[in-house]
């Protein structure tokens, strides 16, 4: 179960290097087709702090197509330390207005392009940890837990609902969308992870749907195993127990059309349908490519939106890409 107390930085297990917390706030805009990612992630016991703050309205192969992107690696985490209230030298601040619940995100990179969007849940946290919550945690019991290496130790995913405004070097966005924003911690080194595809549907603040699943890269990526995810709907959790999901892939390795059947713990069965509408390679760390689309989703007659991040090491692609048996040394 998720407590107040998990919306500030957490002990670090030891003086493990790798030990990083992080949160991923992403949103978009329909109408403009505008896919925005604002991450961060510290690594307390090295005093620095990574961020990334990307916008992509199109087609981006190469980040420098994006229509914003701003990475940084070494940060320093601003003292006295606290996640629930922090400005960072890259323009980004992130202000809690209810822990776990609630935040105010702002970024002004001085050269025109600036973020201010509100942040309010629509569920509590899904604790991907907590057998109450997660079906596929109950099942398990004793062993088999999916916690992305040791990097998911501590997780929760979250639906919630983003209102504010983008611009791009003056160009105004307004936002107003539902969508799903994530906090982890736990060590995390900068090689090693398995592949994880980490989606979610969004139809209303009322229907949404979140799944984390893996695959294994050296057979194409495209059979998705599910791991964890809810359904949301009209205020209720209801975690997924099992399901199945298919992703057709392009040449670059972005999922252009995504197949979905996840029955939930009330043994509802929802089917979705996804299409890649952006690409954007995301570098979320060092190591790390998340081929991250904004998808169109169809549930039945509902149709919605939300994003598809799939996560490959450079290692991996490397040896995939020169047909090494290595390769499968990194799938999920």
């Amino acid at each position: 179960m998720i407590k107040t107390e998990d919306a500030e930085f957490h002990e670090p297990d030891s003086a493990d290097p790798t030990w990083a917390e992080t949160n991923y706030f992403g949103f978009y805009s329909a109408e403009a087709n505008l896919n925005c990612g604002v991450y961060t992630l510290f690594r307390p016991n090295l005093g620095v702090v990574h961020s990334t703050i990307c916008l992509n309205s199109g087609d981006a192969l190469l980040p420098w197509h994006a229509d914003y992107c701003d990475l940084r690696s070494h940060l320093p985490i601003p003292e006295p330390r606290s996640l629930l209230n922090y400005s960072l030298a890259n323009g980004l601040t992130v202000r809690t207005l209810e822990p776990n619940m609630a935040w105010h995100l702002t970024y002004d990179d001085g050269e025109g392009t600036s973020i201010d969007v509100t942040y309010r849940a629509l569920m509590p946290p899904f604790d991907i940890h907590d057998p109450e919550m997660d079906p596929m945690v109950a099942a398990q019991a004793q062993d088999g837990e999916f916690a992305w290496g040791t990097a998911y130790n501590g997780h929760f995913d979250q639906t919630g609902h983003f209102t504010g405004e983008v611009v791009i070097r003056g160009r105004r966005v307004s936002i107003d969308c539902v969508s799903t924003m994530d906090h982890s911690w736990g060590p995390r080194a900068e090689r090693g992870a398995p592949n994880m595809s980490w989606l979610h549907a969004h139809f209303s603040d009322r229907y949404a749907v979140h799944a984390i699943f893996s695959f294994d890269q050296s057979k194409g990526g495209e059979e998705l195993i599910l791991t964890h995810g809810y359904v949301l709907e009209d205020g209720e959790i209801y975690g997924l127990r099992a399901g199945v999901g298919r992703t057709q892939r392009d040449d670059h390795r972005f999922a252009r059309r995504v197949e979905l059947e996840v029955t939930d713990k009330r043994g509802n069965v929802h089917h979705l349908r996804g299409t890649g509408l952006t690409r954007f390679p995301w570098q979320c760390w060092p190591n790390m490519v998340g081929f991250n689309v904004l998808a169109r989703w169809e549930c039945g007659t509902r149709v919605g939106y939300g994003e598809i991040q799939d996560f490959f090491e450079v290692p991996g692609l490397t040896a995939l890409n020169a047909g090494h048996p290595a390769a499968a040394a990194f799938s999920g």
